[in-house]
């Protein structure tokens, strides 16, 4: 009996040992098993929440009070100065006091305005080589003249019969008079076309949008840990009063971005960026009446008299030539080409070749090509690595050789016919995202493009997959088997111009230090270029916001060694509608113009 007791007792002690062992671990995990099945409770109502939430509240971010917000960083001394000039050379005419808040009736009509081809010298001769000047009188739509400036005007010169057009530029007199100047550069029939794009009281409302709301097109990101999930607003600067904030700043360029911080996920739980919804409701009173569609959005003037000349040919004399275009000498104009049986002429920089399929194959070949930027560069991409012999001319391609006048499926020897064997790496990217990768491994031809960092509109990035333009740069060793296209414009248009002086400062000191470590990398620039307005996309996407950034790009990359392909200009120039996509023919002129940098004759 004695020795079962022992034993028993010798049981119970090991028993009572294991309890405690068992009572210690379960309060010791006490916390850690809460947490996680709270975690898993708040979850699921948290996404009934979400969606009911979604369901009955409209979706959108609060104007931002920009005295309490991440917008600004302070420049140094040296930028503040450049971003004082810039902001000078882009200024527009501010409207006077009491034409702010006028009726529309009061306002630039395109239908009672007009326009005058002035006499060359007196004379009602041009030759080649002359300027053409033509005077514009705007009106309101009481027929009453304008007695101020500041509204937007677009000016062609053209022949249809001879496939040429070249952009003029628009002098604003400041007192409702415009002067619209061409060169003259091709021998024949050249008529003049001038367009009001939007009058200058619309103006001061797309500057006043511009400056206020910066978020009228959010963004959001998507934060996932589990089964827990949610999305919250971001952008470039965020109100700091309201909710706490996920800092994803750059280290290395300081380009800012905020999203506001999940309520139960931490920072470093972001999946994707994506845009979201356009903010509606931008225009008080009756602002909308200055935006409307056939009225004075993109409307053409007509002529009072002709609107066309015949272009003599060039005058051998040269006293002749400066006497008749010695009134307007002191705003002589040099544009960066021309259009002459359909083809771009540039003029300056070169020799411009039209190239084949066998010579582009040729040009490229041993050549590494990387193109950064948004959907402008990535048509270029698109367009070398889909034309390509073999296909078929389908519907498609038959209505485009239409549009654009050309053969879309020709010959081999047709100059739409690219790289013969390149062929798209899958990289399973995102359509119309990226990034992509197309390789010819015959002519060891590599083709890479990427989206620049935020802010960009494409419906949804991954988050590892948003990098700057100029870190992308720092990464490249470069070299003269190195070509880089870079264009960064359209997904700026609704910030502050500082926001793209900002950016484009960057990538200017990455190129300055990529040329300096290899100078023989050619770097390609492509500029803004007009598109099709109607009364929303002019909120969004104005050639007016697209005009102030192409005229900030050219100042900032003045001097370097760097080709500018001139969009602005060869979108101008041509006969087609403007379309933020340029059609394939433009395009094709523009590789043209970059194969001949590349391989020069």
């Amino acid at each position: 009996m004695d020795t079962m007791w022992r034993s028993l007792s010798r049981y119970i002690c090991i028993f009572f040992l294991l309890a405690l062992s068992g009572l210690f671990f379960l309060f010791s995990n006490m916390n850690i098993l809460e947490q996680k099945l709270n975690c898993q409770a708040v979850s699921m109502f948290y996404r009934h929440q979400s969606n009911i939430h979604s369901a009955l509240l409209p979706e959108g971010p609060s104007p931002l009070d920009r005295n309490q917000s991440y917008c600004s960083q302070e420049p140094s001394l040296e930028e503040a100065l450049e971003e004082r000039d810039l902001l000078e050379s882009i200024a527009w005419p501010q409207p006077l006091p009491h034409s702010v808040n006028v009726s529309l009736k009061q306002t630039s009509d395109p239908a009672h305005s007009l326009f005058v081809i002035l006499p060359a010298g007196g004379r009602r001769e041009w030759h080649v080589g002359n300027q053409l000047e033509a005077l514009v009188h705007m009106h309101d739509f009481q027929g009453r003249p304008k007695s101020y400036g500041g509204d937007f005007l677009l000016a062609r010169l053209h022949s249809s019969t001879l496939g040429a057009g070249v952009a003029g530029q628009v002098l604003d007199h400041r007192n409702g008079t415009y002067s619209a100047i061409f060169p003259l550069l091709w021998q024949g029939s050249a008529q003049v076309e001038v367009t009001l794009v939007h009058p200058s009281e619309a103006i001061h409302v797309l500057r006043r949008i511009r400056e206020e709301r910066p978020d009228r097109i959010p963004f959001q990101s998507l934060f996932r840990s589990g089964k827990l999930s949610q999305t919250t607003v971001c952008n470039l600067c965020l109100p700091t009063n309201q909710k706490p904030l996920c800092n994803y700043t750059d280290p290395h360029t300081g380009e800012p971005w905020y999203c506001y911080k999940p309520k139960l996920l931490s920072c470093d739980t972001r999946i994707n960026h994506a845009r979201g919804p356009y903010v509606n409701h931008l225009l008080v009173n009756k602002e909308a009446l200055l935006f409307q569609s056939g009225v004075n959005i993109k409307v053409p003037i007509h002529p009072s008299g002709s609107d066309s000349v015949i272009v003599l040919p060039e005058k051998k004399d040269k006293a002749d030539v400066e006497r008749s275009s010695m009134k307007t000498e002191s705003t002589r104009i040099t544009p960066s080409g021309y259009y002459f049986q359909g083809s771009w002429r540039a003029l300056g920089g070169g020799v411009m070749r039209q190239f084949n399929i066998s010579s582009a194959t040729q040009c490229l070949k041993g050549k590494v090509v990387y193109m950064y930027g948004d959907s402008t560069v990535r048509q270029w991409f698109e367009y070398l690595n889909t034309l390509v012999p073999g296909k078929s001319c389908g519907i498609f391609h038959s209505l485009l050789c239409f549009l654009t006048l050309s053969s879309f499926c020709p010959t081999p020897n047709s100059p739409f016919l690219f790289v013969t064997d390149l062929k798209e790496f899958n990289l399973y990217s995102p359509k119309n995202v990226g990034p992509f990768m197309a390789v010819d491994s015959t002519h060891n031809i590599l083709l890479k493009y990427r989206c620049h960092g935020p802010p960009i509109r494409f419906n949804t990035v991954i988050a590892s997959e948003m990098r700057y333009v100029a870190n992308e740069l720092d990464g490249l060793t470069g070299g003269s088997n190195t070509v880089v296209f870079i264009s960064i414009w359209s997904h700026f248009s609704t910030f502050p111009v500082q926001v793209y002086i900002r950016r484009l400062r960057h990538i200017r000191r990455a190129v300055v230090r990529l040329l300096n470590r290899a100078s023989g990398t050619l770097v390609v620039l492509r500029s803004a270029n007009l598109q099709a307005l109607d009364p929303k996309v002019s909120l969004y996407n104005s050639d007016w916001f697209s005009v102030q950034l192409d005229g900030v790009l050219r100042a900032m990359f003045k001097g370097l060694d760097v080709v500018l392909i001139d969009a602005w200009e060869m979108t101008l120039a041509h006969h087609l509608p403007h379309a933020l996509h340029p059609p394939p023919i433009i395009i094709k002129n523009m590789i043209d113009i970059i194969l001949s940098q590349v391989c020069p004759e």
